[in-house]
Protein backbone atom coordinates (compact mmCIF):
# COMPACT_ATOMS: atom_id res chain seq x y z
CA UNK A 1 0.00 0.00 0.00
CA UNK A 2 1.49 3.52 -0.83
CA UNK A 3 1.99 5.49 1.70
CA UNK A 4 0.13 9.10 2.40
CA UNK A 5 2.44 12.05 1.64
CA UNK A 6 1.17 13.82 4.53
CA UNK A 7 3.54 17.06 4.45
CA UNK A 8 1.17 17.48 0.66
CA UNK A 9 -1.81 17.87 2.60
CA UNK A 10 -3.51 21.05 3.62
CA UNK A 11 -4.65 21.58 7.39
CA UNK A 12 -8.48 20.44 6.30
CA UNK A 13 -7.18 17.58 4.84
CA UNK A 14 -4.87 16.23 7.74
CA UNK A 15 -7.64 16.83 9.97
CA UNK A 16 -9.63 14.64 7.97
CA UNK A 17 -7.24 12.20 7.85
CA UNK A 18 -5.99 11.85 11.29
CA UNK A 19 -9.75 10.90 12.05
CA UNK A 20 -9.86 8.24 10.03
CA UNK A 21 -6.97 6.82 11.75
CA UNK A 22 -8.79 7.35 15.61
CA UNK A 23 -7.42 10.13 16.56
CA UNK A 24 -8.72 13.55 17.56
CA UNK A 25 -8.93 16.44 15.19
CA UNK A 26 -6.92 18.97 17.54
CA UNK A 27 -3.61 16.23 16.57
CA UNK A 28 -3.47 17.52 13.35
CA UNK A 29 -2.71 20.90 14.24
CA UNK A 30 0.35 20.06 16.11
CA UNK A 31 1.44 17.85 13.58
CA UNK A 32 1.09 20.18 10.92
CA UNK A 33 2.92 22.75 13.15
CA UNK A 34 6.06 19.93 13.52
CA UNK A 35 6.33 20.05 9.58
CA UNK A 36 5.82 23.72 8.66
CA UNK A 37 6.74 25.77 11.17
CA UNK A 38 9.43 23.83 13.22
CA UNK A 39 10.54 22.01 10.22
CA UNK A 40 11.59 19.01 11.61
CA UNK A 41 12.31 15.85 9.87
CA UNK A 42 11.02 12.74 11.87
CA UNK A 43 8.09 11.60 13.76
CA UNK A 44 9.84 10.59 16.03
CA UNK A 45 10.90 14.28 17.03
CA UNK A 46 7.33 15.40 17.56
CA UNK A 47 7.45 14.98 21.52
CA UNK A 48 3.72 15.46 22.03
CA UNK A 49 2.03 13.26 19.77
CA UNK A 50 0.87 9.90 21.65
CA UNK A 51 3.72 7.48 20.86
CA UNK A 52 1.04 4.75 19.59
CA UNK A 53 0.02 7.46 17.07
CA UNK A 54 3.52 7.99 15.96
CA UNK A 55 4.08 4.31 15.78
CA UNK A 56 0.84 4.57 12.65
CA UNK A 57 2.24 7.98 11.17
CA UNK A 58 5.87 5.84 10.60
CA UNK A 59 4.17 3.23 9.39
CA UNK A 60 1.42 4.58 7.24
CA UNK A 61 2.69 7.71 5.71
CA UNK A 62 5.66 9.29 4.56
CA UNK A 63 7.10 13.19 5.24
CA UNK A 64 8.59 13.79 1.91
CA UNK A 65 11.37 16.00 1.24
CA UNK A 66 14.51 17.00 0.41
CA UNK A 67 18.11 17.25 1.20
CA UNK A 68 21.21 19.28 0.38
CA UNK A 69 23.85 17.50 -1.05
CA UNK A 70 25.94 20.32 -2.68
CA UNK A 71 26.61 24.06 -1.95
CA UNK A 72 27.93 26.96 -3.81
CA UNK A 73 28.53 30.35 -2.33
CA UNK A 74 29.23 33.33 -3.95
CA UNK A 75 31.09 36.80 -3.20
CA UNK A 76 28.20 38.45 -3.08
CA UNK A 77 26.69 35.93 -0.30
CA UNK A 78 24.29 34.31 -2.90
CA UNK A 79 23.65 30.38 -2.30
CA UNK A 80 23.19 27.70 -5.26
CA UNK A 81 21.61 24.43 -3.17
CA UNK A 82 21.82 21.14 -5.66
CA UNK A 83 18.80 19.11 -3.62
CA UNK A 84 18.35 15.72 -3.81
CA UNK A 85 15.10 14.31 -3.35
CA UNK A 86 13.92 10.82 -1.86
CA UNK A 87 13.94 9.15 -5.47
CA UNK A 88 17.59 9.90 -6.03
CA UNK A 89 16.70 12.83 -8.88
CA UNK A 90 18.24 16.00 -8.15
CA UNK A 91 17.31 19.60 -8.47
CA UNK A 92 18.45 23.07 -7.17
CA UNK A 93 17.21 25.99 -5.12
CA UNK A 94 18.73 29.23 -4.55
CA UNK A 95 19.10 31.45 -2.01
CA UNK A 96 19.97 34.91 -2.31
CA UNK A 97 20.11 37.83 0.29
CA UNK A 98 18.82 41.42 -0.22
CA UNK A 99 18.82 44.75 2.00
CA UNK A 100 15.04 43.49 2.85
CA UNK A 101 15.39 39.86 3.44
CA UNK A 102 16.35 36.28 1.89
CA UNK A 103 15.05 35.74 -1.48
CA UNK A 104 14.97 31.58 -2.30
CA UNK A 105 14.02 31.28 -6.37
CA UNK A 106 12.82 27.14 -6.18
CA UNK A 107 12.24 24.29 -8.51
CA UNK A 108 8.76 23.38 -9.30
CA UNK A 109 9.70 20.24 -11.62
CA UNK A 110 12.39 17.58 -12.23
CA UNK A 111 13.50 18.50 -15.60
CA UNK A 112 11.75 20.44 -18.02
CA UNK A 113 10.00 20.16 -21.34
CA UNK A 114 9.81 23.79 -22.61
CA UNK A 115 12.93 23.56 -24.32
CA UNK A 116 13.80 27.37 -24.89
CA UNK A 117 16.55 27.57 -26.97
CA UNK A 118 19.16 29.19 -23.98
CA UNK A 119 18.20 27.11 -20.86
CA UNK A 120 19.77 24.74 -19.14
CA UNK A 121 16.40 23.46 -17.68
CA UNK A 122 15.54 21.49 -20.46
CA UNK A 123 18.79 19.66 -21.37
CA UNK A 124 17.48 16.16 -20.70
CA UNK A 125 13.77 17.08 -20.78
CA UNK A 126 11.08 16.65 -18.43
CA UNK A 127 11.58 13.67 -15.82
CA UNK A 128 8.65 14.54 -13.61
CA UNK A 129 7.56 17.23 -11.58
CA UNK A 130 7.76 18.28 -7.99
CA UNK A 131 4.84 17.44 -5.18
CA UNK A 132 3.83 20.35 -2.96
CA UNK A 133 6.00 19.00 -0.14
CA UNK A 134 8.94 19.15 -2.23
CA UNK A 135 8.24 22.20 -3.19
CA UNK A 136 8.14 23.40 0.23
CA UNK A 137 11.21 21.36 1.42
CA UNK A 138 13.21 23.22 -0.41
CA UNK A 139 12.43 26.75 1.39
CA UNK A 140 12.58 24.77 4.59
CA UNK A 141 16.05 22.80 3.98
CA UNK A 142 16.99 26.12 2.99
CA UNK A 143 16.42 27.99 6.66
CA UNK A 144 17.44 24.74 8.15
CA UNK A 145 20.92 24.82 6.79
CA UNK A 146 21.17 29.08 6.84
CA UNK A 147 19.40 29.17 10.17
CA UNK A 148 18.15 32.30 8.16
CA UNK A 149 13.85 33.21 7.71
CA UNK A 150 13.11 33.47 4.38
CA UNK A 151 11.25 36.28 3.31
CA UNK A 152 10.64 35.75 -0.29
CA UNK A 153 9.70 33.03 -2.75
CA UNK A 154 10.61 32.91 -6.31
CA UNK A 155 8.87 29.85 -9.06
CA UNK A 156 11.65 30.94 -11.27
CA UNK A 157 13.78 27.56 -10.85
CA UNK A 158 13.98 24.11 -12.81
CA UNK A 159 10.51 23.29 -14.46
CA UNK A 160 7.78 25.30 -16.04
CA UNK A 161 5.18 26.01 -12.73
CA UNK A 162 1.88 26.28 -14.54
CA UNK A 163 3.09 22.82 -16.15
CA UNK A 164 2.79 21.80 -12.42
CA UNK A 165 -0.27 23.70 -12.01
CA UNK A 166 -2.57 22.03 -9.18
CA UNK A 167 0.67 21.16 -6.86
CA UNK A 168 1.86 24.97 -7.70
CA UNK A 169 -1.54 26.37 -5.97
CA UNK A 170 -1.52 23.91 -3.51
CA UNK A 171 1.95 25.29 -2.89
CA UNK A 172 0.97 28.81 -2.87
CA UNK A 173 -1.75 27.93 -0.19
CA UNK A 174 0.26 26.46 2.00
CA UNK A 175 3.19 28.50 2.25
CA UNK A 176 0.99 31.10 2.92
CA UNK A 177 -1.31 29.89 5.34
CA UNK A 178 -0.69 31.29 9.05
CA UNK A 179 -0.15 27.73 10.65
CA UNK A 180 2.92 27.84 8.83
CA UNK A 181 5.61 29.69 7.63
CA UNK A 182 3.02 32.46 6.80
CA UNK A 183 4.96 33.77 3.69
CA UNK A 184 2.99 36.75 2.54
CA UNK A 185 1.41 36.01 -0.93
CA UNK A 186 2.36 39.43 -2.47
CA UNK A 187 5.95 38.26 -1.81
CA UNK A 188 5.54 34.87 -3.72
CA UNK A 189 6.21 35.65 -7.65
CA UNK A 190 5.34 33.03 -10.11
CA UNK A 191 6.96 32.85 -13.50
CA UNK A 192 5.54 31.06 -16.67
CA UNK A 193 6.98 30.58 -20.51
CA UNK A 194 3.83 31.71 -21.36
CA UNK A 195 0.92 29.04 -20.83
CA UNK A 196 -2.29 31.03 -21.35
CA UNK A 197 -4.68 28.70 -20.43
CA UNK A 198 -2.68 28.72 -16.99
CA UNK A 199 -2.68 32.21 -16.53
CA UNK A 200 -6.33 32.31 -16.97
CA UNK A 201 -6.83 29.72 -14.34
CA UNK A 202 -4.10 31.28 -12.11
CA UNK A 203 -6.27 34.70 -12.50
CA UNK A 204 -9.75 32.94 -10.72
CA UNK A 205 -7.92 31.17 -7.73
CA UNK A 206 -7.72 34.31 -5.55
CA UNK A 207 -4.28 34.83 -5.11
CA UNK A 208 -2.40 38.20 -4.45
CA UNK A 209 0.63 36.58 -6.03
CA UNK A 210 3.30 38.87 -8.91
CA UNK A 211 2.89 36.90 -12.48
CA UNK A 212 6.10 36.85 -14.04
CA UNK A 213 5.94 36.65 -17.82
CA UNK A 214 9.39 35.14 -19.61
CA UNK A 215 8.84 36.84 -22.91
CA UNK A 216 12.52 37.38 -23.97
CA UNK A 217 11.25 38.37 -26.95
CA UNK A 218 9.10 41.29 -28.62
CA UNK A 219 7.28 39.76 -31.71
CA UNK A 220 6.36 36.17 -32.63
CA UNK A 221 9.08 35.10 -35.20
CA UNK A 222 11.97 35.71 -32.95
CA UNK A 223 9.97 34.30 -30.02
CA UNK A 224 9.45 30.95 -31.77
CA UNK A 225 13.53 30.58 -32.47
CA UNK A 226 13.76 31.26 -28.92
CA UNK A 227 11.22 29.52 -27.27
CA UNK A 228 9.15 26.26 -28.89
CA UNK A 229 6.37 27.19 -26.66
CA UNK A 230 5.13 30.34 -28.95
CA UNK A 231 4.64 27.73 -31.57
CA UNK A 232 1.51 27.06 -28.64
CA UNK A 233 0.79 30.65 -27.52
CA UNK A 234 0.87 33.82 -29.64
CA UNK A 235 2.48 37.09 -28.26
CA UNK A 236 -0.94 38.53 -28.56
CA UNK A 237 -2.77 35.73 -26.95
CA UNK A 238 -0.63 36.20 -23.68
CA UNK A 239 -0.56 39.68 -23.61
CA UNK A 240 -4.33 39.76 -23.67
CA UNK A 241 -4.28 37.17 -20.93
CA UNK A 242 -1.63 39.21 -18.82
CA UNK A 243 -4.23 42.40 -19.10
CA UNK A 244 -7.10 40.32 -18.15
CA UNK A 245 -4.89 39.27 -15.23
CA UNK A 246 -4.59 42.72 -14.22
CA UNK A 247 -8.39 43.45 -14.55
CA UNK A 248 -9.54 40.64 -12.38
CA UNK A 249 -6.69 40.65 -9.39
CA UNK A 250 -5.42 44.57 -9.96
CA UNK A 251 -1.82 42.60 -9.77
CA UNK A 252 0.68 44.63 -11.78
CA UNK A 253 2.15 41.93 -14.43
CA UNK A 254 6.05 41.59 -14.69
CA UNK A 255 7.86 40.49 -18.03
CA UNK A 256 11.17 38.82 -17.86
CA UNK A 257 13.51 39.88 -20.54
CA UNK A 258 16.74 38.15 -21.58
CA UNK A 259 19.12 39.92 -23.51
CA UNK A 260 20.96 37.66 -25.76
CA UNK A 261 24.09 39.32 -27.76
CA UNK A 262 23.11 40.57 -31.22
CA UNK A 263 19.46 38.44 -31.23
CA UNK A 264 16.58 40.14 -28.81
CA UNK A 265 18.75 43.56 -28.04
CA UNK A 266 18.68 45.80 -30.91
CA UNK A 267 16.94 49.11 -30.13
CA UNK A 268 14.64 48.14 -32.92
CA UNK A 269 13.49 45.31 -30.19
CA UNK A 270 13.46 47.74 -27.57
CA UNK A 271 11.07 49.88 -29.56
CA UNK A 272 8.79 47.35 -30.63
CA UNK A 273 8.67 45.75 -27.10
CA UNK A 274 7.15 49.30 -25.78
CA UNK A 275 5.46 49.49 -28.63
CA UNK A 276 3.91 45.71 -27.50
CA UNK A 277 3.64 46.76 -23.56
CA UNK A 278 2.00 50.57 -24.00
CA UNK A 279 -0.77 51.11 -21.59
CA UNK A 280 -0.22 48.05 -19.53
CA UNK A 281 0.34 48.68 -15.88
CA UNK A 282 3.45 46.48 -16.13
CA UNK A 283 7.17 46.30 -15.32
CA UNK A 284 10.15 44.48 -17.86
CA UNK A 285 13.09 43.14 -15.77
CA UNK A 286 15.71 43.17 -17.91
CA UNK A 287 18.11 40.24 -17.35
CA UNK A 288 21.74 39.59 -18.71
CA UNK A 289 22.11 36.10 -20.06
CA UNK A 290 24.35 33.86 -18.14
CA UNK A 291 25.85 32.03 -21.23
CA UNK A 292 24.90 28.15 -21.06
CA UNK A 293 27.73 25.94 -23.02
CA UNK A 294 25.84 24.39 -25.98
CA UNK A 295 22.36 26.97 -25.60
CA UNK A 296 21.65 29.65 -27.59
CA UNK A 297 23.34 32.85 -27.88
CA UNK A 298 25.67 35.02 -25.14
CA UNK A 299 25.19 37.87 -23.10
CA UNK A 300 24.74 41.09 -24.17
CA UNK A 301 27.17 44.17 -24.08
CA UNK A 302 26.70 46.58 -21.36
CA UNK A 303 26.34 49.31 -23.15
CA UNK A 304 23.40 47.65 -24.96
CA UNK A 305 21.71 46.75 -22.19
CA UNK A 306 21.98 50.53 -20.75
CA UNK A 307 20.75 51.65 -23.94
CA UNK A 308 17.31 49.33 -24.25
CA UNK A 309 16.35 50.32 -20.82
CA UNK A 310 16.92 54.32 -21.98
CA UNK A 311 14.41 53.15 -24.72
CA UNK A 312 12.10 51.70 -22.29
CA UNK A 313 11.91 54.42 -20.41
CA UNK A 314 11.40 56.84 -23.05
CA UNK A 315 8.63 55.29 -24.02
CA UNK A 316 6.75 55.38 -19.94
CA UNK A 317 7.93 51.48 -19.81
CA UNK A 318 9.12 50.81 -16.15
CA UNK A 319 12.29 48.39 -16.18
CA UNK A 320 15.19 47.39 -13.83
CA UNK A 321 18.25 45.60 -14.77
CA UNK A 322 18.67 42.43 -12.69
CA UNK A 323 21.22 42.74 -10.25
CA UNK A 324 23.62 39.97 -11.20
CA UNK A 325 24.22 37.72 -8.21
CA UNK A 326 26.13 34.67 -8.20
CA UNK A 327 27.95 35.31 -11.65
CA UNK A 328 31.22 33.34 -9.98
CA UNK A 329 29.45 30.11 -9.60
CA UNK A 330 26.77 27.41 -11.74
CA UNK A 331 24.16 30.99 -11.89
CA UNK A 332 22.32 29.76 -14.55
CA UNK A 333 19.35 27.64 -14.07
CA UNK A 334 19.62 24.04 -14.59
CA UNK A 335 24.08 24.00 -15.10
CA UNK A 336 24.92 22.66 -11.58
CA UNK A 337 22.00 19.93 -11.67
CA UNK A 338 23.81 18.98 -15.36
CA UNK A 339 27.42 18.91 -13.99
CA UNK A 340 25.97 16.14 -10.75
CA UNK A 341 24.51 14.55 -13.39
CA UNK A 342 27.70 14.01 -15.79
CA UNK A 343 29.68 13.37 -12.73
CA UNK A 344 31.77 16.74 -12.26
CA UNK A 345 30.78 18.13 -8.92
CA UNK A 346 32.80 17.05 -5.89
Amino acid sequence: MEKADIKSMTLPQLQEFVEELGEKKFRAGQLYQWMHQKLVTQVSQMTNLPAEFRKRLEEETVMTGCRMIERQTAEDGTCKFLMELSDGNTIETVRMKYHHGNSVCISTQVGCRMGCRFCASTVGGLVRSLTCSEMLEQIYEVQRVTGERVSNVILMGIGEPLDNYDNVVRFIRMLSDEHGLHISQRNITVSTCGLVDGIHRLMEEDLAITLAISLHAPGDKLRREMMPVANRFSIDEIIDACRKYFEKTGRRVTFEYSLVDGKNDGKEHAIELAALLKGMNCHVNLIPLNPVEGRMGERSKRTNVLEFKKILEKYRINSTIRREMGSDIDAACGQLRNKHKGGETT
